[in-house]
């Protein structure tokens, strides 16, 4: 039982003060004095008691029996079956000539709040049952940290960089950008990530072989590699690399991001708790936390996609399914 944050009585304090008058014998008035509380406090507990028994010494809803001014049920009706068409609650509004507030709430008691994938085709959620089965491969652009941190860190006012103009006429920052490549493997969710200086080919073939060695080191044999369709993932230098490394190549369709979409979230949980998680004063402090975080994302961080295991316990899992441990 919640009591409210008034009562004077708890429940067995409400037991007693009844029996004092429904047993004992006492008037309301003495009863209620013992109590510190009023006789009409008194004459509604022993009341609700005689009426309902045990059961009407609880605390009742403040909900009104009837609201006056209730939307009506078609129109409620009305309101979900335009939110399942994807209208925003504005939209709505608008359409309908009500208040946001008014559709905004009944859009959270029928549980359509967000719109999320509502009214999309459902999501297709796969995942390979052999670790090294296929591996997913991206590459994130940093800004550099250059004379301390930037905007994030000063509540919007960033500090001055020095700038140039190309030779297309175009203003560009001499800060510059980092490339961070990364691969995951999507069974067990091991990730491998590199801060490099740019996207190119020969540097995104270069981070393919080392990933390879790191996931052989764990005993993982790397099948197949899951790219989109990046200049440097379409180059002849990185296919030549696939082939001698006995790789199967696939790469997403295009304006289809969701494809790599396990290499999307890594990026995302990469950006949150190493590249904006702490306060760098250069680039090179940056990139030396790296190692450190992805030990910690390998070994100690639950998943939840993993039913709260960490990557390194679901390969241990697999390993002994497949009979590789004896």
């Amino acid at each position: 039982m919640q009591l409210h944050a008034n009562a004077a009585l708890s429940l067995k304090a409400r037991e007693e003060l009844v029996r004092l008058v429904v047993e004992d014998g006492l008037t309301r008035r003495e009863a209620a004095t013992r109590f510190g509380v009023s006789a009409k406090t008194c004459g509604k507990w022993v009341a609700r008691f005689l009426a309902e028994g045990p059961s009407g010494l609880r605390d009742r809803s403040s909900a009104p029996h009837r609201v006056a001014n209730k939307t009506p049920e078609d129109r409620v009706d009305a309101i979900c079956a335009l939110r399942k068409i994807r209208f925003s609650g504005p939209e709505i509004a608008d359409l309908l000539a009500m208040a946001c507030s008014t559709v905004s709430g009944i859009l959270k008691r029928a549980g359509l709040g967000k719109l999320g994938r509502l009214g999309l085709e459902p999501a297709q959620r796969y995942e390979r049952e052999r670790p090294g089965e296929l591996i997913h491969t991206d590459i994130k652009k940093l800004g550099r940290i250059v004379g301390g941190a930037g905007k994030r860190v000063r509540g919007g006012a960033n500090h001055y960089t020095g700038s140039f103009t190309d030779k297309a006429g175009k203003r560009r920052g001499r800060a510059g950008w980092e490339f961070v490549h990364i691969a995951i493997d999507d069974c067990t969710r091991l990730a491998y990530a590199e801060v490099l200086a740019d996207e190119k080919a020969a540097t995104a073939t270069a981070f393919l072989a080392r990933a390879v060695a790191f996931y052989a080191s764990y005993g993982i044999t790397v099948e197949r590699v899951l790219t989109d369709n990046g200049s440097a993932y379409r180059s002849a230098i990185h296919a030549i690399a696939c082939r001698s490394l006995g790789i199967r190549h696939l790469r997403t369709r295009p304006r289809r991001p969701q494809t790599n979409g396990k290499a999307e979230r890594f990026i995302k949980t990469l950006q949150n708790g190493w590249a904006y998680g702490a306060i760098y004063a250069s680039s090179a402090e940056r990139t030396a936390a790296l190692d450190g975080w992805l030990y910690r994302y390998n070994h100690h961080r639950r998943h939840t996609s993993l039913g709260r295991k960490t990557p390194i316990d679901r390969l241990t899992d697999r390993n002994n399914l497949l009979g590789l441990y004896s």
